[in-house]
């Protein structure tokens, strides 16, 4: 076979292996001929594995079967895996190994490695870390060789060399352990191919050339690249030959990275996706179909098992504390218990008489002592807790048979050592549901309880008020000579009660009757074969299960000696069991597959080892799947130390059940324990199949013996009826019998679930009139009455249809690299439910020193190899620092307080690795747009429908009035100046709420006058010219701004660099300048010296601005003309704007549009000179520019005028201008709006006191080109509601480039709403979400799901017409019907001027007509998403009111899965799912979404966040992030009027400008 395995492959067949990668990854082959071709050309080369599913290192003649007819079913096999701190098992490497080099095979491609800031990568010093509890044995833990037991270490090493002989052809030949050969074929050859196909995969610039290899391209297993993890991202594994599609290597850039994962999705996914388009948009979650060629089970129904009867010995005692009485009586020497000190030597022998008197002293104390002589605090019957720590078992032991003297029901629990200690709230809730009120528990115990400083025992966290009594004899008064407990025969009394924890964290107490306890002891006497004064050593637990049933109970019935070893013992010397074995000469020791392991770990410096005197070695955790190898193992090193293999006696048991079935210690030593290697995939569906071709996925199960004495066994259906399952079916193991619990204490319904099940057969027959109990194990009944156990229904994990166990899991995870990187036993696997199904997720406690890259190799290897054992994906991987999990009290991790954390995103690990794309195949199908309808049926469809055409308009524009009859602005103020010189038209405020500054209509005018001398003169201007306008918010503006109409020239508004951003400010004033062909910059003094600073030429060249005038410098003679301009349609002003989507876009504005529009907002808003209207605005450009410099001179109102960078000063400045000047009309911008609520929001006592009352406001208009932000403008109502603002009064407008304003809603409270010129309330809907990704609004029910509210975005303008038309077909629309919302108005635009960034942008913005219907009427596209909807209510006319929603702009909305999704609410749901997330922002790159969320918290909260996202976005939007990038408040670029600029984000992070904290990019 040597040979064999080194013959080289030849050229051809490497060519050929190439070419079929080449078809596989083209799609032109299915993964299954693929696969049947490969093995067929390089099926001669591998070498064969002797003997099908035999072991070859298993010496032939114990490969004798389990029963002569079962022997195709059960083979004998070397184990597979152990679970805890034990998972040794080399064929479950080799397997995983293997499935890894499987993978490859298959074209793994790199997956991108997070980038990480460095403050998170610092890892602290080695001294800080102390290694967990559970890896006593660290120091030898990888170097344990026993004889036979070659290492993985070794294994993978063997693998290596083959393979690389393999693919250098080389002959020289190695020997080759069998482990080895029994899976290193498939290996090496993948890797082989895997070198080809990576290279063909990944490097799409040049095909691959397969017939020139050398040595240098095979360097994919071994990682490479820098170790400093900031942002210089190693590359590792397989990245040395990955290329993006133009060659670029993917090192760190971010753009690569998203490439390299865009790549890696585009592999086919297992589960193929029916895609086919649902016509109702109700997306139905892809249900995953059973498959049809799924195992089903097929033998016969199986048959209950009985146990052995119960041979009733006749000196056996009638209850336990008869047992006590006999022996503390007859022999009072005999010893008991002995306990240990922490170096191993006995502190104390407690004897059967001292047992007997102390336990008499603590009945009596506990039933006379506490309380009154006439109220005593404890009665037969109530429950006593019981807190002992793990080194005491003699304490316990005299006051657990005290409390069963004493007739009271003892609850032992784990000394709870912190208040706040991982599920210790949930014993506390148990305690208090039994009723306890006292405690009892021993001397050096209570000293070590955290104390108040008044010196007592504060309550813990979630527990009742607790009496704490001390048990120690000293403590204790003497019972009288005439007081005697009265000893009973067992009875159906509560004799204990044994705590469990659940699944979910939640505790639940069983309770054991007397009978149950007595019969029990019985059943273990019986099948252990015990007798009188033997001697046990017990490693166990000794206040539950197994530890405690032998330990503390049949030892008594027996008098047995019990030799007790502390959990501290055994971390410091973990051989200490076996040493003591030796010692006591011991015939039985209860012990966990742990302690064996550790005993392996640590045998090595041991000489005099003899375990001949073992008689039976009770293995508690027997049932645990993974506790075969151990038992090997132990079995492998030990023999030669005079243990015999009958002796190792595997035990299944639970809280519920107790004891459920043990192996028999047998003299005959020819009969061999019965095994079962079953295939993973037949035990995901629930099916026992023995495995024959697939060697990686099995599990080897040992049997846990048979059923006990006395007892009744059957397996029923784990869910639903509880129907008997098949001979050759997977089910929960039921046991009826009088030795079990009865119920959880004083939960009734659950009891019934678990208690009291009666078992059917299939046409629905009881098949026993006596109830049995559930044990919440998984298993079968094998041949001969053997019990197997394949795992427990609370690590059960049913993920699309099939079931996995946590614990296989966990031990494939550990097998990836044992030892080298994750803590042994430090690893939790749970499932979460997102998305309609359960996800696997796996938290891992990482050694101290491991690098960033380390980590990340291991989790992809961890994940493809329970992609290739269990054929399922792992939806999230994350490591902790070591020590973080939380443990329960035995060292162990508590897993449902680990989930919970997770859950809550209170982990904090230090890597995680998500995998939504690969886990989630449950989505929606994709939609497909349908080929469009024509419009003439649309419009048929329409008429027959009764739907009418969603169209709207505004109210005319009525009479003129004396003002009216200007066409120019201009004209306006020069007549205003003429007629009401001294009318007060501006008044600015300052940060301090002082008037910095007014202006009345004749100074207005004088100010224009020089100024449009001054550009005649110094300026040397023409008719036309444009002029931009640098000038802060304030009077200098709107003066430049009319001395421009009055010189004739065109105004542009631009707004000022900011003195502290100079570097990315100034160029967007520059970029404006030189876009609207400026002829000259008119400024003041300040600003003039900002650009020609030093910072400021920096930035942009001080010789490319154009002529510069300083309007603070103002000549003193008049302007010998005014210009008059002669045609309305002319230029008036240019507005520039930058949309969110990063564009900068000026429209044109004629002086009619400007004109009609100040008309049109004076009619709406009801201006008048006697008016006042506080402004706070950014007054560059939409409605904010107009309604700052153009509608006072229009309308003649007062407007107060406040910057809002003065804001950010005092946050109040704003609402207590409004309440100063007693204004009833305002209006502000959402960034505003947040500034008051974010910044005044703990202040509102303080304002009011100060005197600000808003009682007067009856309206307060949000000016916008948004949806409007619901929840911001309600909790602005709400908050300032106690200084009078009404709830009515905060509205809404909506304006866009096209058309500056549509809406504009100001709500008339108080007298005038008599008069009828008022517009009815806004009001809100709720749509459907999921149909709006469809394009479809359907109205639902507040507090629906998927409901999302929306506000109607203010009554239309006068003069306005709207309608909603299809954006692609360009048809007119129905009512509700979502779609493009057009515009025709006097106050349009006249087109771009200039559309900087995408010159090709339609003039059909300005001129579009409707395809069909009115195809007359021009309209402007305002590039929104809306629906109109008739309402109920009547506006002033006694019309019925049209509502106008604004969903979204059409560019900013993005096209994932064939449906379109608005990026805020993605975003909204972001915000919610964790306390430190400030701010969202999400946009799409190749497809990919990225989700970009501000961290408000330390750094380390960084990596909790990614879970969270990815699973609420899939919740709630179906969608699966791409990329989740953690980054510091602040980075989220915000425009002036609060929108987010979510492109310029987008180039920042494709550029690497955002410094992320954390950057996780999932598979």
């Amino acid at each position: 076979m040597a040979d064999r395995d080194t013959l080289p492959l030849p050229l051809e067949v490497r060519t050929r292996l190439a070419e079929l990668e080449l078809e596989l990854s083209e799609g032109d082959i299915t993964q299954k001929g693929y696969e049947k071709k490969r093995s067929k050309l390089i099926g001669a080369f591998l070498p064969q594995a002797p003997g099908k599913g035999m072991d070859p290192s298993v010496p032939h003649e114990r490969r004798t079967p389990v029963t002569p007819g079962s022997s195709s079913r059960y083979h004998r096999r070397r184990s597979s895996g152990s679970r805890d701190e034990r998972y040794r098992s080399d064929v479950h490497t080799e397997a995983v190994q293997a499935a890894l080099a499987k993978q490859k095979e298959r074209g793994k491609m790199a997956v991108p490695m997070p980038s990480k800031r460095r403050s998170l990568v610092v890892q602290s010093s080695m001294d800080a870390y102390t290694p967990p509890d559970t890896s006593s044995g660290s120091e030898g833990e990888g170097s344990m060789q026993g004889e036979g037991t070659p290492t993985s270490s070794q294994s993978s090493i063997n693998m290596e060399n083959w393979i690389s002989r393999a693919i250098h052809g080389s002959t020289t030949s190695s020997t080759t352990s069998s482990s080895s050969t029994q899976s290193g074929g498939s290996g090496a050859a993948s890797r082989l191919a895997d070198v080809m196909g990576q290279t063909h995969l990944e490097n799409h610039s040049a095909p691959p050339d397969v017939t020139s290899y050398t040595t240098d391209s095979i360097q994919v297993e071994r990682p490479q690249g820098s170790t400093t993890a900031s942002r210089s991202t190693p590359k590792y594994g397989n990245a040395e030959l990955m290329e993006t599609g133009d060659g670029v290597p993917v090192g760190g850039r971010v753009s690569a990275k998203i490439q390299q994962l865009v790549n890696t999705l585009k592999r086919p996914k297992r589960p193929p996706l029916r895609e086919f388009f649902v016509d109702d948009f109700e997306e139905l979650l892809e249900v995953q179909q059973p498959d049809p060629n799924q195992p089903k089970a097929e033998g016969a129904q199986m048959l209950a098992m009985r146990g052995e009867q119960l041979g009733v010995v006749t000196n056996w005692p009638l209850s336990l504390e008869a047992a006590l009485q006999r022996w503390g009586t007859i022999s009072p020497k005999a010893p008991c218990l002995t306990t240990m000190d922490t170096n191993g030597k006995p502190l104390y022998i407690l004897t059967y008489g001292k047992l007997w008197t102390r336990s008499i002293k603590v009945a009596y104390n506990i039933l006379h002592k506490l309380g009154s002589k006439q109220e005593p605090m404890l009665r037969p019957g109530d429950r006593v807790a019981l807190v002992f720590p793990n080194n005491d078992p003699a304490a316990f032991m005299v006051a657990f048979y005290g409390c069963l003297l004493a007739e009271v029901v003892p609850v032992p629990i784990e000394v709870p050592l912190t208040r706040k200690d991982a599920g210790s709230q949930q014993i506390g809730f148990l305690l208090g549901s039994c009723g306890v009120t006292v405690a009892l528990t021993s001397d050096a115990c209570h000293k070590g309880l955290p104390k108040s400083p008044t010196g007592e025992i504060p309550q813990f966290k979630g527990w009742p008020k607790l009496l704490w009594f001390v048990t120690e004899s000293k403590h204790l008064s003497k019972p009288p000579r005439d007081w005697f407990p009265h000893i009973k025969d067992a009875n159906n009394e509560t004799a204990y009660i044994e705590y469990k924890t659940c699944k979910d964290g939640s505790v639940l107490g069983v309770t054991v009757m007397r009978m149950a306890l007595l019969t029990h002891c019985q059943a273990l006497t019986q099948s252990c074969g015990y007798t009188e004064a033997e001697t046990i050593v017990n490693v166990l637990d000794f206040k539950k299960d197994v530890g405690l049933w032998h330990g503390i109970l049949t030892s008594v019935m027996n008098m047995m000696h019990v030799i007790s070893i502390p959990y501290s013992l055994m971390k410091v010397n973990p051989l200490s069991w076996i040493q003591k074995v030796c010692q006591y000469k011991a015939k039985v020791a209860c012990v966990k597959s742990r302690d064996m392991h550790w005993a392996l770990v640590a045998h090595r410096d041991q000489r005099d080892i003899n375990l001949s005197s073992l008689r039976m070695l009770v293995v508690a955790d027997g049932a645990n799947p993974w506790s075969i190898s151990s038992c090997d193992a132990f079995l492998n090193v030990f023999q030669s130390k005079g243990l015999k293999p009958e002796v190792i006696c595997p035990c299944a048991s639970s809280p519920e059940a107790l004891t459920v079935a043990i192996r028999r210690p047998t003299d005959d030593s020819n009969q061999p324990p019965g095994r079962g290697v079953l295939s993973m995939q037949g035990l995901s569906h629930g099916v026992i199949r023995v495995d024959s071709e697939e060697k990686l996925s099995v599990l080897t199960l040992q049997d846990v013996g048979t059923v006990m004495p006395g007892a009744l066994m059957c397996v029923v259906k784990p869910d639903g009826v509880p129907q008997l399952c098949k001979t050759d079916e997977i089910g929960e193991l039921c046991v009826g019998s009088i030795a079990t619990g009865t119920s959880y204490y004083g939960l009734s319904g659950m009891t019934k679930n678990t208690f009291e099940v009666f078992p059917m057969n299939s046409v629905g027959a009881l098949i026993s009139e006596y109830p049995f109990t559930r044990t919440g194990l998984l298993g079968f009944v094998g041949p001969g009455g053997l019990c197997f156990i394949a795992g427990k229904m609370d690590g059960l994990m049913v993920v699309g249809g099939r079931r996995h166990n946590a614990d296989d899991i966990v031990a494939t995870a550990l097998a990836v690299e044992p030892m080298k990187f994750v803590y042994r036993g430090r690893i939790a696997v749970f499932s979460i439910s997102v998305l309609h199904d359960e996800r696997i997720v796996v938290v891992a406690e990482q050694r101290p020193d491991s690098t960033e890259e380390d980590s990340f190799q291991w989790m992809s290897r961890v994940l493809q190899a329970i992609d290739g054992i269990h054929q399922v994906g792992v939806y999230c991987l994350a490591l902790v620092p070591s020590n973080t999990l939380p443990k329960t009290p035995l060292g162990g991790i508590h897993l449902s307080e680990s989930k919970q954390l997770f859950l809550e995103g209170s982990l904090h690990p230090c890597n995680v690795l998500m995998c939504p794309h690969t886990c989630v195949t449950n989505l929606p199908k994709p939609r497909q747009k349908q080929p469009e309808i024509g419009p003439a049926s649309v419009m048929v469809g329409n008429l027959v429908s009764g739907k009418r055409i969603a169209q709207a308009s505004g109210r005319d524009l009525g009479q003129m009035e004396d003002n009216d009859q200007f066409l120019f602005l201009s004209e306006v103020l020069q007549w205003r100046a003429q007629t009401t010189p001294d009318h007060v038209l501006y008044t600015l405020l300052n940060c301090r709420g002082t008037i910095a500054s007014s202006l009345t209509c004749v100074q207005l005018h004088k100010r224009a006058e020089k100024i449009a001398t001054m550009l005649a003169e110094r300026g040397h201007l023409q008719d036309g010219d444009h002029v931009a306008l640098v000038y802060p918010p304030g009077i200098d503006l709107i003066a430049a701004f009319y001395g421009c109409l009055y010189a004739g020239c065109v105004p542009i508004t631009v707004r000022p660099p900011h003195p502290q951003n100079i570097a990315t400010t100034l160029p967007t004033v520059k970029m404006i300048v030189e876009v609207s062909r400026s002829a000259c910059m008119m400024t003041t003094a300040v600003i003039c010296k900002l650009l020609r600073s030093k910072e400021a030429s920096a930035a942009v060249d001080v010789r490319s601005w154009p002529p510069v005038l300083d309007t603070d410098d103002l000549p003193k003679k008049k302007p010998p003309l005014l210009y008059k301009p002669s045609n309305p349609d002319t230029l008036a002003y240019l507005d520039f704007s930058v949309s969110t989507t990063g564009m900068l876009a000026g429209v044109k504005m004629s002086h009619t549009a400007t004109s009609a529009f100040c008309r049109s907002i004076k009619l709406q808003c009801e201006l008048y000179p006697s008016r006042e209207v506080a402004i706070c605005l950014d007054p560059y450009c939409g409605l904010g520019f107009v309604l700052w410099c153009l509608c006072s001179v229009y309308s003649g109102h007062q407007s107060i005028l406040i910057p809002p960078s003065e804001l950010e000063v005092n946050p109040a400045l704003w609402l207590l201008g409004v309440s100063q000047y007693k204004v009833r009309d305002t209006f502000c911008s959402y960034s505003v709006m947040e500034l008051c609520t974010k910044g005044l929001g703990l202040q509102t006592e303080s304002i009011k006191s100060r005197g600000l009352d808003l009682s007067r406001v009856r309206t307060c208009v949000v000016v916008a080109e948004e949806r409007p932000r619901i929840a911001l403008t309600q909790s602005f109502s709400k908050l300032f509601k106690d200084l009078g603002l009404h709830p009515r009064a905060v509205s809404t407008s909506f304006g866009c480039r096209v058309n500056l304003a549509i809406c504009l809603q100001p709500h008339r409270l108080g007298k005038l709403a008599d008069q009828g010129t008022s517009g009815p309330d806004p009001t809100t809907v709720y749509v459907d979400m999921r149909a709006l990704r469809h394009d479809r609004v359907r109205l639902v029910e507040r507090g629906s799901p998927h409901s999302l509210p929306l506000m109607e975005s203010g009554k239309i303008l006068p003069g306005v017409r709207i309608i909603i038309a299809n954006p692609e077909t360009k048809g007119p629309l129905g009512d509700s019907h979502l779609g493009e919302i057009w515009v025709c108005s006097g106050h349009n635009a006249s087109g771009y001027f200039t559309v900087y960034g995408d010159e090709a942008l339609q003039s059909d913005h300005f001129t579009s007509r409707l395809s069909f219907g009115d195809t007359q009427t021009i309209w402007a596209r305002t590039g929104y998403l809306g629906f109109l909807r008739r309402t109920e209510l009547t506006d002033a006319s006694g019309e019925r009111h049209d509502a106008l929603y604004v969903v979204g702009a059409l560019d900013e909305a993005m096209e994932l899965r064939g449906m379109r999704y608005h990026p805020i609410d993605i975003e909204t749901s972001v915000i919610r799912t964790h306390k430190s997330i400030t701010e969202c922002a999400v946009f799409t790159w190749t497809n990919l979404l990225v989700v970009v969320v501000e961290l408000d918290g330390s750094e380390q909260e960084a990596l909790d966040l990614v879970p969270l996202v990815t699973n609420v976005v899939l919740e709630e939007h179906y969608l699966i992030v791409g990329v989740v990038v953690v980054v510091d408040i602040g980075v989220i670029p915000i425009n002036s009027r609060g929108e987010k600029q979510r492109m310029h984000l987008r180039d920042g992070f494709l550029a690497d400008q955002l410094d992320p904290i954390y950057v996780a990019y999932n598979m």
